[in-house]
């Protein structure tokens, strides 16, 4: 006796549409992009009793997954080591990391999580996250450019803060008096695709 495994067309048909239905209800997954650190920057700038500086922080890491046709899925998450900040003056980059300013002895690490990214324009993004420093915790939007090319991605962006957001200046320099309380942040950031 030989017994059939064909499912008849009936059930075959309703088995195929919800197999359809299932793969079109699922967001499609953005690419992994791995950051290049030799040929990226993540810089910061102020000013001083009237002086601009600039400065940059040497260790960084980003988990990114990105692409612009499915942006519903892509995710960026970037963790700061703020003892790595340097400005190329001794007596600030000496404060940078005491209680009065990062306090690296209690919150070593800034951290930016990104919780929405849409596009402005033809390469323009905003990304809009959350930015975690000195234990505080606050929305902020990053406008950023975006080239790609291949499996090569060039993103450059700029964002302005008011440090005194995340108790960043504590003591003498919780006004803006001797060091402004508008810092600016500036990305220009390298990464290749790892999937």
């Amino acid at each position: 006796m030989m017994i059939s495994t064909k499912l008849p067309t009936k059930t075959f048909l309703v088995a195929s549409l919800v197999v359809l239905l299932i793969g079109a209800a699922m967001p499609a997954s953005a690419a992994d992009w791995k950051l290049d650190p030799s040929k990226s920057t993540l810089g910061f700038s102020g000013t001083q009793t009237g002086a601009a500086f600039q400065g940059k922080f040497s260790k960084y890491s980003a988990a990114i997954t990105f692409d612009p046709d499915h942006l519903e899925t892509s995710r960026i998450s970037v963790t700061v080591d703020l003892a790595s900040a340097a400005t190329g003056d001794t007596q600030r980059d000496t404060a940078l990391p005491a209680k009065d300013w990062f306090d690296t002895a209690e919150f070593p690490q800034a951290k930016f999580d990104t919780q929405a990214i849409r596009q402005t324009g033809d390469g323009s993004y905003e990304a809009s996250g959350k930015l975690t420093l000195r234990g505080v915790s606050r929305p902020v939007v990053l406008p950023f450019t975006l080239d790609l090319d291949g499996a090569a991605a060039h993103a450059k962006g700029h964002v302005s803060l008011l440090r005194d957001d995340f108790g960043v200046g504590q003591g003498p320099w919780i006004s803006g008096q001797w060091i402004a309380l508008e810092v600016g942040v500036d990305i220009d950031i390298l990464a290749t695709r790892s999937n």
